[in-house]
């Protein structure tokens, strides 16, 4: 039964996940165009931040690993986050030519990713 249990929580949070990244690369490409994956990248950061901040709340004790990490690790943020897609819209970049375009959007992805991840966790470990 624990099992079954796990999965829904993965569903649950991977239905949820998914809403948001359809819901957020909707919203970058009628604000910005077609022009840069924004919406990949707007996934991303968001789903690194959030990652960093969940994996902070779990580190200090404030939600417990198991259903936090199901829930919302596997679930929501593995759904949210689009790194598949990231890896896709820089081949397409650097197959239509696009090399700067590729270069940025690879630099931006896991540089600025890595960062908020970083930063989400110090956000939560410096609250007293």
């Amino acid at each position: 039964m624990m099992t079954v249990k796990l999965y829904m929580m993965v569903a649950l949070g991977g239905a949820s996940g998914a809403c948001l990244r359809y819901f957020i690369s909707e919203t970058m490409l009628k604000l910005l165009g077609r022009g840069f994956p924004f919406g990949t990248l707007t996934v991303n950061i968001l789903g690194s931040l959030l990652m960093g901040i969940l994996y902070g709340l779990i580190e200090k004790e404030i939600i417990a690993v198991g259903p936090a990490k199901t829930l919302i690790g596997i679930g929501f943020l593995g759904a949210l986050t689009t790194f598949s897609t990231f890896s896709m819209d820089s081949l397409l970049l650097l197959q239509q030519g696009h090399f700067f375009k590729m270069a940025l959007n690879i630099t931006l992805n896991v540089v600025v990713c890595i960062f908020m991840a970083w930063l989400g966790l110090q956000l939560v470990m410096q609250k007293g």
